[in-house]
């Protein structure tokens, strides 16, 4: 039987996939703007050879496409009665490619947009929209763990903390922080959100998406520091460089059409990886922007490439390409 996520975290550092829904946009199976997951029932296909991309690059997570697979959220492009369907095919179209590896399925869900500190009926619908999709799931799979994350309210990732726990499933949730110095809405430290979080029972503490690994390493390293051992930390950055004063890339107005320019060289996001891993962060992804030449530069990095590569050499001593003939040896930059 394959081992479970706590399991391989308790061995050493676990290798996360990369981004889904900007890479999508790119290939024309989602739209800008709402991004929301209808490719998971329109272009199935489409999707499992995304999740087939990252397990052959060396991710031994894949998570399910149901990021935004909300009642609301859905319902803002016609797609509410989709909900159902949309996080039951999701966790199929993950679980069949991951079985063509070793790699485990994380249910993914996400912010909702709907959580209000001012109203305190908010906080009751976020638990309906976290239900459903988590049973959706549940009846599917189930998965083998969750990933709850790009949470900027700490309270609506205790809720979701709350209602994943009741599954019986190891639960790993990650916040997501605007600008520098890093908080969250109600004004939590990194450091904060990660011990309030562990407190609730999150078996997995993090950070994700927003950030490059420059901003964001250092935030994952103060939640190292804040659970001390207690539970696991992870780190998902984006594959793009932001900066301290603008660390955010969804903020920057070539959102989401000028990103190419901005982004990362496969040996950055491999950087990272080594970093992250000596600095005590267990749970190494990456998020938006990150495509499989980073995970599987990171997946380099860290040792986990699923096969060798093929030796290969001229038989007659001559150059027959140009990499030898220019005399290239290999970098991940």
């Amino acid at each position: 039987m394959s081992k479970g996520i706590l399991e391989r975290l308790a061995e050493g550092p676990v290798l996360g996939d990369g981004g889904y829904l900007l890479e999508l946009e790119k290939r024309g199976y989602v739209q800008a703007g709402p991004f929301t997951p209808e490719v998971v029932i329109e272009h199935p296909d489409a999707l499992a050879q995304l999740h087939r991309e990252f397990l052959r690059a060396g991710a031994e997570v894949l998570q399910t496409m149901t990021f935004y697979a909300s009642d609301d959220k859905l319902a803002t492009v016609g797609l509410a009665g989709k909900v159902d369907e949309i996080n039951r095919d999701a966790v199929g179209i993950a679980r069949k490619v991951a079985a063509e590896g070793d790699a485990l399925v994380a249910g993914n869900l996400s912010l909702t947009w709907a959580y209000d500190p001012a109203d305190p009926k908010s906080a009751d619908h976020v638990r309906e929209l976290f239900d459903r999709q988590l049973q959706d799931q549940l009846d599917a799979g189930p998965p083998d763990f969750w990933i709850g994350e790009t949470f900027s309210f700490t309270a609506e990732a205790l809720l979701f903390v709350e209602r994943a726990k009741a599954t019986g499933l190891p639960v790993m949730a990650t916040m997501c922080f605007e600008r520098l110095p890093a908080r969250s809405y109600e004004g939590d430290t990194p450091g904060g959100s990660a011990k309030r979080l562990a407190d609730a029972g999150a078996d997995i503490v993090g950070v994700n998406c927003l950030n490059g690994p420059a901003q964001q390493l250092p935030i994952a390293v103060e939640m190292v520091e804040a659970v001390a051992g207690a539970v696991p930390v992870a780190s998902q950055p984006v594959g793009y460089a932001t900066t301290d004063t603008e660390a955010d890339f969804t903020a920057w107005p070539d959102f989401p059409y000028g990103l190419t320019p901005k982004t990362l060289a496969r040996g950055e996001l491999a950087a990272f990886a080594a970093d992250a891993r000596d600095a005590g962060v267990r749970y190494i992804g990456s998020c938006c922007g990150s495509v499989a030449e980073h995970v599987r530069a990171m997946a380099k990095m860290l040792g986990k490439l699923p096969a060798e590569e093929r030796a290969w050499k001229s038989p007659t001593g001559q150059a027959m390409s140009a990499y030898e003939y220019y005399a290239h040896t290999e970098t991940e930059v």
